[in-house]
């Protein structure tokens, strides 16, 4: 079992430099959930559900690689643009918010660069377990 996460919840990312905070955003009825609105595996919308992480610290994005080749080698982190184009897994196996399974702290979400975004603070006020 893990604890249902919700809006405002903590997450952190391998690459990023500073933690961040999760919008959910219903996809139909609002579902609540400790009186914060239930995130779903489908919040994995960059910059409307994920926002940024600081600056990013991974050579496999862009625009640190060419920072970091024009100082000679030396990483450059560059301002962080999560880039995340699958739901966040694995999601609850028996919980489904508006059809979708609801997120639970144990999910993580994937950044195109590399990284790994995880929940630090699943953003519950009561907790709610969810299995």
């Amino acid at each position: 079992m893990s604890i249902q996460v919700t809006a405002g919840a903590t997450l952190t990312c391998s690459f990023g430099l500073a933690p961040s905070a999760l919008t959910a955003i219903p996809q139909g009825s609002p579902v609540q959930a400790g009186g914060a609105l239930a995130a779903t595996i489908q919040d994995n919308k960059p910059m409307a559900c994920i926002a940024p992480f600081g600056m990013c610290t991974t050579p496999s994005n862009p625009q640190v690689a060419a920072a970091t080749a024009a100082a000679m080698g030396t990483l450059t982190p560059q301002p962080c643009i999560p880039v995340t184009t699958a739901p966040w897994m694995p999601g609850s196996p028996t919980v489904l918010i508006n059809g979708q399974p609801a997120l639970n702290a144990t999910s993580t979400c994937l950044c195109q660069w590399g990284g790994v975004i995880s929940v630090t603070a699943p953003g519950m006020a009561t907790t709610v377990t969810v299995p």
